[in-house]
């Protein structure tokens, strides 16, 4: 039986097309959900369990422009003849706080292969300009892909290749639907990028010793990407950002942190920003915010916020008046929220609400 190890994502507060956020987090056999009672809070309905038997502890989560909600995960299953099957499966929520559909599968790239589709790693979700893209660390430790056009229809598995994936991969996509992906392998990350909308992916490589399942990306609000990793030897953060030659650690005075990191573009105290959450070694939240007017975007100061330690990773997302909204999950279970006190000013942060 295979063990994975993927760390706790970060994109698991959204926005729906009506302005409230809705929160997700992994459950025995399912999932929890929170859901906003109006726009801009406070006030949450849920905890909701949300049942899918079999599901593993991850869950990868995309929003289409429409504001779909696609959960994504893997499902085990175990047999009397003491086989497990492992397969792909997901779940759309059409609306804000509406039923989710029942689960689907879509299989593996290995059809009745059990035994290699057991060591398949977590599944990444995102939607790229043509629709839902799910990719995964394959058997043999590439990357394989399968795609569902706008009519529902998915096409074959795809064979993205590299070697040596560590864990599951990050994936962020532009505002014209070009998506790019970022894994951890043995002494390097890789990045898929698609030269076009729609297009195929072009892999890069860059030399580093990334913590597996620590990757995060980014879109800069343009037709830039920007994508972090934390470095194996002492769980600095780094970033890439395209304008950049090379990968820079990010400074900081918490070099502990773990796991992904959070990442969103906001405006804060007048300027356009991209603002970061992340485990700190504490365990509480920290957040930074990175300027894009910063002559320098490695020169970061992180601030903890809250009192309680996260369970996982946090999440950030703008609520429906525009403000930036931290959120994690608390080692009791229950959600923690906390808002920018108003629209574009100094990311200082008002009360904790409990949901």
């Amino acid at each position: 039986m295979a063990v994975r190890t993927a760390a706790p994502t970060t994109g698991w507060l959204l926005r729906g097309k009506d302005g409230r956020l809705t929160a997700y987090a992994p459950a025995q056999d399912g999932l929890t959900r929170w859901t906003e009672t109006r726009p801009g809070g406070p006030g949450w309905t849920g905890p909701q369990h949300l049942a899918m038997p079999g599901l593993e502890p991850y869950l990868s989560i995309a929003q289409s422009p429409e504001g779909y909600v696609y959960l994504t995960g893997l499902r085990r299953r175990e047999h009397e003849d003491g086989r497990t099957e492992t397969d792909v499966v997901y779940a759309t929520q059409f609306q804000t706080g509406r039923a989710v559909t029942n689960w689907r599968t879509i299989g593996t790239p290995y059809g009745r292969d059990w035994e290699r589709a057991d060591r398949l790693g977590a599944p990444t979700a995102f939607v790229d300009s043509e629709g839902l893209f799910i990719a995964l660390r394959n058997a043999g430790n590439g990357l394989s892909a399968r795609k569902q056009n706008a009519k529902g229809i998915w096409g074959p598995w795809l064979d993205l290749e590299g070697n040596r994936l560590l864990d599951a991969v990050s994936a962020a996509v532009t505002a014209d639907g070009r998506a790019e992906l970022l894994a951890s392998a043995s002494e390097v990350v890789l990045r898929w990028r698609q030269e076009e909308p729609g297009g195929e992916f072009v892999r890069t490589r860059t030399p580093a010793k990334p913590v597996p399942g620590s990757e995060a990306s980014v879109s800069l609000g343009d037709d830039r990407i920007a994508h972090f990793w934390r470095d194996a030897t002492d769980s600095v953060l780094f970033a890439q950002y395209p304008e950049a030659p090379a990968p820079a650690p990010l400074a900081s005075p918490d070099p502990g942190g773990s796991g992904p990191v959070a990442a969103l573009r906001a405006t804060v105290d007048g300027r356009s920003c991209t603002v970061l959450a992340q485990r700190g070694a504490s365990g509480r939240a920290a957040v930074a915010v990175v300027p894009d007017d910063q002559d320098d975007p490695a020169l970061v100061s992180w601030v903890e916020a809250g009192t309680e330690p996260c369970a996982g990773a946090p999440a950030l997302a703008l609520d429906g008046d525009g403000r930036v909204v931290l959120a994690f999950v608390a080692e009791d279970g229950g959600l923690r929220v906390a808002r920018q006190r108003a629209v574009g000013a100094e990311l200082e942060f008002g009360e904790w609400e409990r949901a």
